[in-house]
């Protein structure tokens, strides 16, 4: 059994180290110099923590109302939140762009530029990471008694009151994860990004289109630079969601 865990504990760390032996720190040093990367991580950096903002503000109610109350549909609304986690990236950014092309998409568009735009990458981000911020926050909500927001509104709290002052802080950890899942998940999103915002230098790239275009054109050891500060920053994000929100997981 622990050989079998190792093997795949040791294929992960492989391919860590094969990266890193690859390039070295000058050639790291010369890619985060580069404009295009430049304006790659500086993009990412904001659609990120945008598309993070967005999958709190309604992962919470949606997990809230999942776990609080059983109604009909439920089980069918419960199916839908996993859908994008399971398709392939590249259907999702398809259906996006497809979505855009109808009169609701054509009509949004005349007011704001979406598709081949920035506010495309936001979109293609949310629709993935809210769906694991959802399943956080739906378990991190399943873990907090309901008795606690049944003993306040006994002694006189409505259920916004319950739900703010009593669930939300008892949450804080889960929020916490939740958000920073949905960060990690942003960062790493690419098959819709690709379809449905393209990849235009210094327009609608982030760092995984980045490291895209740079294998296009056979820059192998940029390629790899940026792939190192994704795996760098994903490390962070996933070390703080053990330490900080360990309560959930």
């Amino acid at each position: 059994m622990a050989v079998i865990a190792s093997t795949y504990i040791l294929l992960i760390l492989a391919m860590i180290v094969a990266d890193l032996s690859f390039t070295n720190s000058s050639q790291i040093l010369s890619a985060l110099k580069s404009p295009e990367i430049q304006y790659s991580i500086k993009l990412s950096l904001i659609t990120c923590t945008v598309t993070m903002v967005l999958s709190i503000i309604f992962s919470i109610p949606i997990a809230y109302f999942l776990t609080r109350y059983k109604f009909k549909g439920s089980k069918f609304i419960d199916a839908i939140i996993d859908i994008p986690i399971i398709l392939p990236p590249l259907i999702i950014g398809l259906s996006l762009l497809i979505l855009f092309q109808t009169g609701l998409g054509k009509f949004i568009e005349q007011y704001v530029s979406i598709t081949y735009a920035i506010p495309s990458i936001i979109i293609a981000q949310f629709v993935v990471a809210c769906a694991f911020s959802v399943r956080t926050m739906m378990v991190t909500f399943n873990q907090i008694p309901k008795r606690m927001e049944s003993v306040a509104m006994t002694l006189g709290a409505n259920k916004r009151e319950a739900f703010w002052y009593i669930l939300i802080p008892e949450a804080k950890n889960g929020i916490f994860t939740a958000a920073s899942l949905a960060w990690a998940r942003a960062l790493g999103e690419f098959g819709p990004i690709l379809l449905f915002s393209g990849a235009t230098r210094m327009k609608t790239e982030v760092l995984p289109t980045t490291v895209f275009l740079e294998m296009s054109i056979g820059n192998i050891e940029a390629a790899v630079a940026v792939s190192l500060i994704m795996i760098g920053a994903s490390f962070v994000v996933l070390m703080m969601v053990r330490y900080l929100g360990d309560s959930v997981f």
